[in-house]
Protein backbone atom coordinates (compact mmCIF):
# COMPACT_ATOMS: atom_id res chain seq x y z
CA UNK A 1 0.00 0.00 0.00
CA UNK A 2 1.47 3.50 -0.65
CA UNK A 3 1.99 6.24 1.61
CA UNK A 4 -1.45 7.40 3.44
CA UNK A 5 -3.00 11.08 2.88
CA UNK A 6 -5.52 12.75 4.76
CA UNK A 7 -8.51 13.47 2.16
CA UNK A 8 -11.40 16.47 3.12
CA UNK A 9 -14.75 16.12 1.79
CA UNK A 10 -18.31 18.03 1.24
CA UNK A 11 -20.84 15.37 -0.06
CA UNK A 12 -24.36 15.47 -0.92
CA UNK A 13 -26.76 13.62 -3.42
CA UNK A 14 -26.02 13.23 -7.03
CA UNK A 15 -28.97 15.55 -7.90
CA UNK A 16 -27.71 18.53 -5.64
CA UNK A 17 -24.64 18.77 -6.18
CA UNK A 18 -24.47 17.96 -10.01
CA UNK A 19 -28.11 18.76 -11.20
CA UNK A 20 -30.54 20.77 -9.38
CA UNK A 21 -27.04 23.34 -8.17
CA UNK A 22 -24.89 21.84 -10.43
CA UNK A 23 -24.33 24.59 -12.74
CA UNK A 24 -23.06 26.92 -9.87
CA UNK A 25 -20.91 24.22 -8.17
CA UNK A 26 -19.48 23.35 -12.05
CA UNK A 27 -18.98 27.51 -11.93
CA UNK A 28 -17.13 27.18 -8.36
CA UNK A 29 -14.65 24.55 -9.20
CA UNK A 30 -14.21 25.98 -13.00
CA UNK A 31 -13.20 29.43 -10.85
CA UNK A 32 -11.17 26.98 -8.69
CA UNK A 33 -9.20 25.48 -11.03
CA UNK A 34 -8.34 28.92 -13.35
CA UNK A 35 -7.21 30.10 -10.09
CA UNK A 36 -4.96 27.22 -9.26
CA UNK A 37 -3.77 27.26 -13.06
CA UNK A 38 -2.75 31.06 -12.73
CA UNK A 39 -0.75 30.28 -10.10
CA UNK A 40 0.81 27.06 -11.15
CA UNK A 41 -0.47 25.37 -8.51
CA UNK A 42 -1.42 21.81 -9.10
CA UNK A 43 -5.23 20.91 -8.51
CA UNK A 44 -6.07 19.26 -5.70
CA UNK A 45 -9.98 18.23 -5.66
CA UNK A 46 -11.85 16.20 -7.57
CA UNK A 47 -15.61 15.82 -8.32
CA UNK A 48 -16.92 12.08 -8.10
CA UNK A 49 -20.40 10.85 -8.23
CA UNK A 50 -21.31 8.21 -6.43
CA UNK A 51 -17.83 7.66 -4.55
CA UNK A 52 -16.91 4.28 -2.99
CA UNK A 53 -15.04 5.70 -0.12
CA UNK A 54 -18.52 6.64 1.50
CA UNK A 55 -18.88 2.91 2.03
CA UNK A 56 -16.30 2.68 4.10
CA UNK A 57 -17.66 1.85 7.75
CA UNK A 58 -15.90 4.48 9.65
CA UNK A 59 -18.14 6.83 7.16
CA UNK A 60 -21.70 5.24 7.90
CA UNK A 61 -22.94 7.81 10.16
CA UNK A 62 -21.68 10.15 6.74
CA UNK A 63 -23.29 8.40 4.60
CA UNK A 64 -26.73 7.61 6.44
CA UNK A 65 -26.95 11.73 6.26
CA UNK A 66 -26.96 11.97 2.51
CA UNK A 67 -29.66 11.27 -0.30
CA UNK A 68 -28.49 8.51 -2.44
CA UNK A 69 -26.88 8.52 -5.10
CA UNK A 70 -24.42 10.72 -3.63
CA UNK A 71 -21.64 12.73 -4.79
CA UNK A 72 -18.66 14.62 -3.88
CA UNK A 73 -15.93 16.86 -3.73
CA UNK A 74 -12.82 15.47 -2.51
CA UNK A 75 -9.66 17.34 -1.77
CA UNK A 76 -6.21 16.74 -0.02
CA UNK A 77 -5.97 20.35 0.97
CA UNK A 78 -7.67 22.33 4.14
CA UNK A 79 -7.88 25.56 2.84
CA UNK A 80 -9.64 24.72 -0.40
CA UNK A 81 -12.35 22.21 2.32
CA UNK A 82 -12.70 25.48 4.46
CA UNK A 83 -13.33 27.39 0.46
CA UNK A 84 -15.93 24.73 -0.90
CA UNK A 85 -17.65 25.04 3.02
CA UNK A 86 -18.37 28.90 2.56
CA UNK A 87 -19.51 28.50 -0.77
CA UNK A 88 -22.48 25.00 -0.83
CA UNK A 89 -25.36 24.73 1.52
CA UNK A 90 -26.98 21.48 2.48
CA UNK A 91 -23.35 18.93 2.14
CA UNK A 92 -21.90 16.77 4.80
CA UNK A 93 -18.13 17.11 5.25
CA UNK A 94 -15.82 14.82 6.41
CA UNK A 95 -12.28 13.25 6.25
CA UNK A 96 -10.53 10.10 6.05
CA UNK A 97 -6.85 8.57 5.49
CA UNK A 98 -6.46 6.74 2.28
CA UNK A 99 -5.28 4.13 1.10
CA UNK A 100 -6.38 1.91 3.86
CA UNK A 101 -7.73 -1.30 4.09
CA UNK A 102 -11.43 -0.15 4.02
CA UNK A 103 -10.65 2.68 1.55
CA UNK A 104 -8.18 1.70 -0.86
CA UNK A 105 -8.60 3.99 -3.44
CA UNK A 106 -9.70 7.34 -2.71
CA UNK A 107 -11.29 8.68 -5.71
CA UNK A 108 -12.71 5.37 -6.94
CA UNK A 109 -16.21 5.60 -8.22
CA UNK A 110 -19.35 3.10 -7.79
CA UNK A 111 -21.30 2.32 -10.88
CA UNK A 112 -23.89 4.01 -11.08
CA UNK A 113 -27.56 2.25 -11.10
Amino acid sequence: MSESQQYYFVAASRKYLCEDEGKPLSETLSERRRNFEARNKEINFWLIEQPAFLEAPELANIKKQIPQPAAAVVTTDPNTMRWLKLRLEFVATGEFTAPSSSIPNPLASLALA
